[in-house]
């Protein structure tokens, strides 16, 4: 995780205005209701800018909890492929077959496969979904 060294004056207001956030589904929240991703999103962004005990503290939020959620939202970056190669098309081969996928959103991404075996269509589309977060 990357974060500032040096104190930023609209860091003070970041914190304030997402603690604010947090109060107020506190207040109207069900008891035993888990945050929602929206909140912890928006305290992974904060903790990136802010620092993570800063924000954490602020929050009134676990900081291992809040340091797990940063670690795996990382994780799931890099792990993402920015590009994966097919193989090239089997020789006589004729078959031919079209796979369109949108997400919630509205990214799309059409497969297109002619002539050659079946790729790992599986992973293809796990990669696209996962980008999408």
């Amino acid at each position: 995780m990357r974060t500032t060294k040096r104190f930023q004056p609209n860091t003070s207001k970041l914190i304030d205005r997402l603690k604010r956030r947090f109060d107020k589904w506190r207040k109207s929240r069900k008891p035993r209701t888990r945050i929602p991703d929206r909140l912890w999103k928006a305290a992974i962004q904060t903790a990136q800018q802010c620092g993570l005990n800063r924000t954490a503290k602020a929050l009134r939020l676990n900081y291992y909890d809040l340091k797990k959620r940063i670690d795996v939202h990382f994780n799931a970056q890099s792990l993402a492929p920015a590009f994966i190669e097919l193989s090239p098309a089997a020789a006589g081969s004729t078959s031919e077959c079209i796979i369109e996928c949108e997400n919630k959103n509205g990214s799309k991404m059409r497969i297109q496969i002619k002539g050659m075996n079946a790729p790992d269509l599986n992973a293809i589309s796990a990669a696209f979904w996962r980008s999408e977060r």
